[in-house]
């Protein structure tokens, strides 16, 4: 059996509009769900994302077992559910064993088996919910779907003392009809109550109280699996969920308001992989599985989060580390003290603030809907300069011809990424002529190609990709280091005609920058030289001693032989 179901945070000031439109104008009564979760003492299903609860509703215990799929677009999870005979108050003894004829229930017995299972120890209760829930089917445009409003309390740690975290959310779980059902309600009520999406179930919460930590570890980019056979509806696909689980992950936490620099950092990483993804994609029969006006809108959207996004990194990332730096460097020259304060960007809006407008929980919506299948609609048109600048930049074809229709995926990837390639060599040839700007550029675009490259990598040779993203990374953080510098030269600008220490400063940054150009070199010269693990075929035909390569390699041999 599979559950479909997103999960929203309730704002405090719209938690009694919720739970009455909810209700309905015949409510029905609301219902206690008790339930204990169990685990081994280091956390074995956590760690494999599942989750095994009692939780007694009426007055009969139900056994529930739920474990993710790899599939599953944020919102599709296995769950197997299991009637016990017991009854009371007493919560029963837990037993794994009856949920073994499924395909989750045998993933579990499997890792109860291992030896690391084994070593940890049984299975015991971690944590315990009391929730209070108001529920409603309603029809909704594509299917059935239960609205369920959830308040109560998370408990965990030691039994005199336990640790307890508040629960007011809104669960829409499909009950008949297409998946897109739910993404298409989720909209409705995101819009109409400024509600946010939340990835991390009841359990994953308790966990986190059991081991009282205060917040999820950041979500880095996983690798993308495509095969040479898929279609370019397949491989768009298996991309925009990588990227969906890194996007959601971290804004799911920063959206909590518990959250450090690097959430935000490892969001912005997952809205430029979509970015590209979106941009990598377009402009062949390789996007003809993503509908134009949902391409368009994902990538306004996630265009202008990454931007406002930024503001606040330039603080966090870049500021504070070249404020250090600069305190040494003032101390250095018998001018101790605090150095002069960077101006906080006029744009800087906070990164929990900015996750939970409609905006962003659209873009999400917009995503999980794509991978369900269906295309939400966007709540509106985007204009301004975002909405100009996207229209521009995904109408631009990457290549002036598409490709056959027939060609395999795998010389298709190798097209744009030899495209792209060009276009950073192009660059890094005339480095010396590039300003702080074109330098910029520069960097965001060898970004684009590494993560193009990084979508493409399972369907080439794993050897040559990987030195050729070692390449890519290394000149990726010189090209970092510099336009750090270079952001700092812009901030304490504003500042230099007030203040002697500012002018001081941009002397100091003035030097630097020179030392990061000169750093760059060495990693330049690497990459234009970089071979590029696509061009397989002259390669291979080098390598049989067939082919253009091996042509060129015989004559100069036998013009080096001696008359």
């Amino acid at each position: 059996m599979k559950e479909v179901e997103l999960k929203f945070q309730v704002p405090p000031g719209r938690r009694a509009a919720v739970e009455a439109a909810v209700a309905g104008a015949t409510p029905e009564r609301r219902i206690r769900l008790q339930a204990a979760y169990f685990d081994t003492p280091s956390g074995l299903l956590a760690g494999a994302r599942m989750a095994l609860r009692l939780r007694k509703e009426g007055r009969v215990w139900v056994q529930t077992l739920k474990g993710s799929l790899p599939d599953g677009a944020g919102m599709t999870r296995a769950e197997h559910n299991v009637i016990r005979s017991e009854t009371g108050t007493t919560v029963p003894p837990i037993h794994p064993q009856l949920h073994a004829d499924t395909p989750v229930g045998a993933a579990l017995l499997k890792l109860l088996d291992s030896t690391k299972a084994r070593a940890d120890g049984p299975l015991q209760r971690v944590m315990s919910t009391d929730i209070w829930r108001r529920a409603r089917v309603v029809r909704v445009p594509g299917g059935t779907v239960e609205l369920a409003f959830d308040t109560g309390v998370i408990e965990a740690g030691p039994v005199d003392a336990p640790r307890r975290l508040s629960v007011c959310e809104l669960e829409i779980e499909l009950k008949s009809g297409q998946p897109h059902a739910v993404v298409g309600a989720a909209g409705r009520w995101v819009a109409r109550h400024g509600l946010w999406l939340d990835t991390r179930s009841k359990a994953e919460l308790g966990h986190l109280l059991w081991r009282d930590e205060a917040m999820s570890a950041p979500k880095r980019a996983a690798a993308v699996k495509l095969e040479r056979s898929m279609s370019p509806a397949q491989a768009i696909d298996a991309v925009l969920r990588s990227c969906l689980e890194q996007i959601s992950v971290n804004a799911s936490q920063i959206a909590s308001g518990q959250h450090d620099a690097e959430h935000v950092h490892q969001l912005r990483v997952g809205l430029r992989r979509l970015r590209t993804a979106l941009r990598f994609f377009d402009g062949s029969v390789l996007a003809d599985a993503l509908d134009a006006a949902t391409r368009l809108a994902m990538a306004v959207d996630a265009a202008e989060l990454f931007r406002q996004l930024g503001a606040a990194r330039d603080q966090s990332a870049v500021a504070e580390p070249l404020m250090r730096a600069l305190a040494r460097a003032l101390d250095a020259v018998g001018q101790p003290g605090e150095p002069p304060q960077l101006p906080p960007s006029a744009e800087a809006i906070g990164p929990t603030v900015l996750v939970r407008r409609v905006q962003t929980q659209r873009l999400l919506l917009m995503l999980i809907g794509r991978l369900q299948g269906g295309e939400p609609t966007p709540a509106r048109t985007p204009t301004g300069r975002s909405w100009t600048q996207a229209l521009n930049e995904l109408n631009t074809p990457l290549d002036a011809v598409d490709p056959p229709a027939e060609l395999p995926l795998r010389e298709r990837l190798a097209q744009r990424l030899n495209r792209w390639h060009r276009g950073v060599l192009a660059d890094a040839q005339g480095f010396d002529q590039l300003d702080d700007e074109g330098r910029h550029r520069l960097r965001k675009h060898i970004k684009r190609l590494r993560y193009a490259a990084e979508f493409s990598a399972s369907v080439f040779d794993e050897a040559s990709v990987r030195r050729y993203l070692k390449g890519l990374r290394a000149l990726q953080e010189r090209l970092g280091t510099l336009n750090d510098v270079a952001v700092g030269i812009a901030l304490y600008s504003a500042e230099a005609p007030h203040d002697t220490r500012a002018l001081f400063a941009l002397g100091w940054l003035a030097s630097q920058r020179e030392a990061a150009l000169t750093a760059c070199q060495p990693d330049l010269a690497r990459f234009i030289a970089q071979p590029r693990f696509w061009r397989v075929k002259d390669d291979e035909a080098a390598k049989t001693g067939k082919g253009p390569k091996a042509d060129k390699r015989s004559k100069a041999k036998r013009a080096s032989r001696p008359r």
